[in-house]
């Protein structure tokens, strides 16, 4: 199991198999199935300190586009419950959203209400590329902070892990 294990670590560890991992992963994370991608890009980062800026921006591009799935997934269920009632949708408790417009998609990268937000953002039919403009701030900055924090509370080599 260990080199299992091992092998495992030093494939994803390789920057054309990391990267594409990452971005998977902040794909996936960022619709609205429950995953995080922080461990990844902090794996690959730790791993691999000269990449700390490509993890990043790979992440943040995946997660804006995960994001802009969940905005896509809200937009068309909108329109789905539009035409079967067929009358417009309007729900008060969103109002304060609505005041905010797509700036509130800075908020997308919070856990638990972030990637649901990009949805809201959809079925509110917020204009998708402020949208995407706004979510790719949010998601860019708390991987920089995310990561360069666990850098910082985690120092050491973790070669040793690979073997």
């Amino acid at each position: 199991m260990d080199v299992w294990l091992s092998s495992l670590l030093h494939t994803l560890s390789l920057p054309e198999v990391g990267l594409t991992t990452v971005f998977v992963v902040a794909f996936v994370s960022a619709t609205l199935l429950p995953m995080g991608s922080e461990p990844a890009v902090f794996a690959l980062v730790k791993l691999n300190p000269d990449l700390f800026w490509p993890t990043v921006l790979v992440a943040t591009v995946g997660n804006t586009l995960g994001g802009a799935v969940s905005w896509a997934m809200g937009y068309g269920a909108h329109a789905a419950i539009d035409r079967a009632r067929g009358s417009p949708t309007h729900l008060r408790a969103l109002d304060w959203l609505e005041r905010f417009g797509p700036k509130a998609c800075l908020l997308s990268w919070l856990p638990a209400v972030g990637d649901p937000l990009c949805a809201v953002a959809g079925w509110l039919k917020f204009p998708l590329l402020p949208c995407l403009f706004y979510m790719a701030i949010g998601k860019f900055a708390r991987y920089v902070l995310m990561t360069a924090a666990l850098l910082w509370l985690l120092p050491g080599d973790w070669s040793s892990w690979l073997g």
